[in-house]
Formats: structure tokens, sequence, C-alpha cells
């Protein structure tokens, strides 16, 4: 940026108070100018007296104080007094005020709407034409006529054009400045967003880790209590159970806060635990992991698998295997003593079909305030263009059915 750009904004900020001191000091200049020019014999044109020249020379300049804040009753003002002089009072030019009509054309063709600029260019030709004619009229010379009209139509041709690229000039400024301003509200909601959908994310796997670890921690613990009387040796193995499943936990809590912060050092608190930044993510092929996990919790369960296994996606295998955590988590809290699990795990060609029925009565049982595990399995599936319909089966107990689509599989070389 120039020096003209760094004038021309601090003083579009400050426009008011610029231009009426600028007009002030060119009325204490100006009009005592013109009223000498003309008791001086300078104008040999009109003959009129220094009094009236200073009295038109005052009303051509006043109004240029407000050129920029309303630039179209500014050049009205101007044109009309330029009018008034040449046409009524018979006086061609108040030398040097009369140069100052270029300066309300140029004000008004940069800060007033086109309309106006396109009527006071027209209107300044119509001015060059009658100022030539009142010289010609006085002086009888048509070379005098051609000339006059000449030149200053040249100067409002000149001055408008000059007007119109500081016209284009601030409107491509300006424009830049929009789609900064809009760029920059766009990069914050984009930001915000961000910041939602990680949050969101960041709570459904916190939720999927500490339901399921402390559901099956839960029931292992009163397994254990009860056994610990009659079996002490299932009662050992059940405490394995509830250490296992509390340390696989507690990896997968630190993965999940890893993306939160980073731990220079790296070292786990637990030895035993497996490293979060080295232990993979759940898949679809831990399904059985999962099963066998919850089945060691006293929970009858069985996996029936049909179709062929295909590699998945990581985040699709995620999903997946996240879905039928809570859904067997949900049977853990909610189903009641007992009850009956089928997870069947279907392979198509188009999609993969998750479904868990249980026949406890978790379609009854209460809610345990939250709500989450379902609003996030119906997030996961939604994410990966999925469908989920969990509620009551018919007979008793409760469903949850997820439909996944999966791209097409590649049957050539």
């Amino acid at each position: 940026m120039n020096w003209y750009d760094r004038y021309a904004r601090w003083s579009d900020s400050h426009r008011g108070a610029v231009d009426l001191l600028v007009t002030a000091a060119l009325l204490v200049v100006v009009v005592p100018a013109s009223s000498a020019l003309t008791a001086s014999g300078f104008d040999t044109v009109s003959g009129s007296s220094s009094e009236l020249h200073a009295l038109v020379a005052f009303a051509l300049i006043a109004p240029l104080a407000l050129r920029r804040t309303h630039p179209v009753l500014s050049a009205v003002l101007v044109y009309s007094v330029a009018l008034v002089h040449m046409v009524v009072l018979g006086i061609p030019m108040v030398f040097p005020a009369d140069l100052f009509v270029l300066v309300s054309l140029f004000s008004v063709t940069v800060y007033g709407p086109r309309w106006a600029h396109r009527v006071a260019i027209a209107s300044s030709a119509v001015g060059c034409f009658i100022l030539g004619a009142l010289i010609g009229q006085d002086t009888d010379m048509i070379i005098a006529i051609m000339a006059t009209t000449t030149v200053a139509g040249s100067m409002f041709l000149a001055t408008w054009a000059f007007g119109l690229v500081r016209r284009a000039r601030r409107d491509t400024i300006g424009a830049l400045r929009d789609r900064a301003l809009r760029l920059e509200i766009e990069r914050d909601q984009q930001v915000q967003l961000a910041t939602a959908a990680e949050r969101a994310r960041i709570a459904r796997e916190m939720h999927d880790i500490v339901a399921h670890s402390l559901s099956v921690m839960i029931a292992q613990a009163d397994g254990g209590r009860y056994m610990a009387a009659t079996d002490p040796d299932a009662a050992a193995r059940t405490l394995g159970t509830i250490a296992e499943t509390g340390r696989a936990a507690l990896a997968d809590m630190r993965r999940l806060l890893g993306v939160l912060r980073n731990d220079p050092t790296g070292s786990p608190t637990d030895p035993r635990a497996p490293s979060a930044d080295l232990t993979p993510q759940p898949a679809a092929s831990d399904i059985e992991t999962l099963v066998s996990q919850v089945r060691a919790s006293g929970l009858r369960v069985s996996l029936v698998r049909m179709g062929v296994a295909r590699t998945l996606p990581p985040g699709t295998g995620l999903t997946l295997y996240r879905i039928c955590q809570e859904a067997l988590t949900n049977i853990l809290k909610h189903a009641g003593p007992d009850p009956t699990v089928t997870v069947v795990l279907g392979w198509g060609a188009n999609s993969v079909q998750l479904q868990v029925d249980d026949d406890g009565r978790g379609a009854s049982a209460g809610s345990d305030g939250g709500g989450h595990g379902l609003l996030g399995m119906r997030e996961r599936a939604a994410m990966f263009g999925g469908t989920i319909v969990s509620g009551p089966r018919p007979g008793g107990g409760f469903r949850v059915m997820l439909d996944l689509p999966l791209p097409a599989q590649r049957t050539g070389p």
C-alpha cells in the first residue's frame, strides 16, 4: 500500500472532519483570490463586481464540505451555483472558484451512485457548451467558442475518467475486504464445526470404552464375590479377567486422550499395559475376542458368521466393533439375569450386517439416564452411510440391527 492509499484510507475514516477543514481552508484562500482578481481587472468579460464574485466563489466551494458524506447533494449545489452564475447572472467564469466544479465531479463519481456521476458528466457537457456560447457571444469569435468548449470538455472528461478509475479501485478493495471478512467467518465456523465433531467423537469413544469396560468389570466382580467362598480358583480367574479388562480400557483411554495432549516421555504407568501408540484400533476381526470377553463375564452369548469376511477400512471396522460393543454393554446393564444373546455377523457383496438379539427384559428396563449409547450408535452408522434399527423384538427381548454399505469388491486382476 503506497502513501496515497494510506492517506485515502485514513481520510475515508475521518471524511466529515477532513472535508470540513479542507473546505474552510479553501474558502479562506479562494474567495479573497476571486475578489482580488476581479478588482484587478482580470475578469474583462462580465464586468461584474468583486463582491458578487466573492459571493459566487463562496457558494461554489462551501458545498464541498459534503462531497463525501453526501456526494449527490454536494454536486447538485455546486452545479446549480455554476449554472446560476453563467445563465442568470451572466458571469462566464469566477476564477479560480470554477475549477472546483471538477472536484465536485470527481467526488460524485467516486463516492456517489452510478446514476449520479452519469448525470454529472452529462451536465458538465452542457455547461461546457453554455460557457463556450457565453464567451463567444461577448467576443464574437467562433474559434474562441470551439476552443473553450474543447478545453473545458477535456478537463471534465479527464476528471471523470480519473474518478472512474478511483471508483473501480475502491470497489475492488471493498470486495476484497468483504471476501476476507467472509473467509474469516467461514474459517471460524469450520473450526467450531471441527471442534464440535471432535468433541462428539471423543464423547462416543469415551462412552464406549468406559461403559463397556465397567459393565464387564462389574459383572465379573459380582460373580467373583459369590464364587470366592465356594470356588476360589474361579474367583481368581474372575479377578484376572477384571485386570485384563481394566488394562485394555486404560490402553484405549490413552490412545483416545493422545489427541488432546502429548506426553513427551511416553512412558506408561503400568509396564504391563500395552502402549497406546502401538496398539491398533479395534476392527471387525476383534468382534470374536469381544464376544469371548463378554462370555467370560458369565453372559450366554454366541457368535454366528455368515458370508465371506472382507478387509474393511479402519473407520468402518472400528464402527462395526464399537456398535457391537455398545449393544453387548446395554445387554449387560439392562437385560436382567441370565439372558441369552446371539450376535450375527453377515457379509454381503455390497454391505455388512450386524444383528445383536437377546431374550432379556431390556425393552422394558428403565434408562440409565444418559441415552448416549443408542445416539452414539446412530451417529457412527450415519458417518459411513449406514443405517441402524433398535427396539423390542417379537417375543420379548431387544434387537439391534446395523447395515453398513461397503465399496464394490474388485473381481478382476
